[in-house]
């Protein structure tokens, strides 16, 4: 039980003292840039989905 102990105050204190954490205002504008990106590959996705789907019913138009 030492062991665990001794490892959770090591994992505490190397977050606490060596670890750079990023300012406020990085760690904002890092946000919005994950979030403009997740925005834009979503809109890709669904633009190829909707043109495979089209492509699909026109597809099965033409066989039936």
């Amino acid at each position: 039980m030492s062991k665990v102990t001794a490892y959770v105050k090591e994992c505490y204190v190397e977050l606490k003292d060596k670890v750079s954490w990023p300012a406020w205002d990085e760690l904002q504008s890092s946000v919005i840039l994950v979030m403009i990106a997740s925005l834009i590959i979503a809109v890709t996705i669904f633009v190829m989905d909707a043109g495979f789907q089209a492509i699909m019913n026109l597809f099965y138009k033409m066989l039936a």
